[in-house]
């Protein structure tokens, strides 16, 4: 009776990894992704307090930076609207495991928020040895660009289109009969959508540049559809911000300046293609 022998697969003959050493590769640099957001996301659940009061809810509250700003304009140019969050919004929960249920689920997004470089590393690992020498070369800085890109449209959600949301959300009634008890779990939905559209929103440039080198997009398509990429950006900064004109505004300039941006990307690109 023979024994039974534990599966292989042989390598092919030119040297390079099969399909299952790929899966098996990929798998590996998932579960180091993975770890990377439960030991952050337990980091995050440990500094409940400093969590909570200091970052997720301190938006809402009159000593917040950008509240701090507004009001202090609205004092300089005499122009009473301006002042944002004045009086802090009031939350409640109602439901019995929902204070521990929102934070767990917060500390599990932050951990994500925190892990994105790591993540975006380890996949280029994953990628970078299936690229030609030129084309690593060329994609130096890429896991900083995205990582930064990512960061940056999270920030710019937080410190400016959270706190005018809360203010206009939480201070909007369609009758002064109607009192506005805003539920935890809606608040916290709240501002982890908005941040997180803001984040891969700031990815555009990256998109076109992908884009770019397969074929798909080029400097002249865009440049033809800025007016519809203009009605395009204005739907998206409708979608992710309340329905008001200014904070709709402050959000598709910096989208609009990055579709500007992301057609020098893409012609940066195709020259590059043209010169080899």
């Amino acid at each position: 009776m023979t024994q039974s022998k534990e599966h292989s697969y042989p390598p092919p003959p030119d040297g390079t990894m099969t399909f299952w050493k790929h899966l098996e590769e990929l798998r590996s640099h998932l579960v180091r992704s993975a770890i990377a957001v439960v030991l952050l996301a337990i980091a995050a659940f440990v500094a409940k307090d400093f969590l909570f009061s200091r970052i997720i809810l301190a938006p809402k509250e009159p000593y917040f930076i950008t509240n701090r700003l507004f009001c202090y304009l609205s004092d300089k140019l005499g122009i009473p609207a301006l002042c944002i969050n004045a009086d802090p919004v009031k939350l409640i929960n109602i439901d019995l495991a929902g204070q521990f249920t929102t934070h767990v689920v917060v500390s599990l997004i932050v951990g994500v928020i925190i892990s994105v470089p790591y993540i975006v590393w380890e996949l280029w690992r994953f990628i970078k040895p299936g690229l030609h020498p030129r084309e690593q070369a060329n994609s130096r800085g890429a896991v900083l660009v995205i990582s930064g890109l990512f960061l940056t449209g999270v920030l710019f959600a937080y410190f400016l289109i959270v706190p005018l949301s809360i203010n206009f959300l939480g201070s909007y009634q369609v009758s002064g009969l109607v009192e506005n008890q805003i539920a935890l779990r809606s608040f916290i939905t709240t501002v982890t959508t908005i941040t997180f559209a803001a984040g891969i929103l700031f990815e555009l440039p990256v998109v076109v540049l992908f884009l770019s080198k397969v074929g798909i997009l080029t400097p002249e398509i865009m440049r033809k559809q800025r007016k519809l990429a203009f009605v395009l950006i204005i739907a998206l900064a409708a979608i992710i911000t309340p329905p008001d004109i200014f904070s709709q505004i402050m959000v598709g300039l910096p989208l609009f300046l990055l579709y500007e941006i992301s057609i020098r990307i893409s012609q940066r690109t195709i020259d590059q293609a043209e010169e080899r």
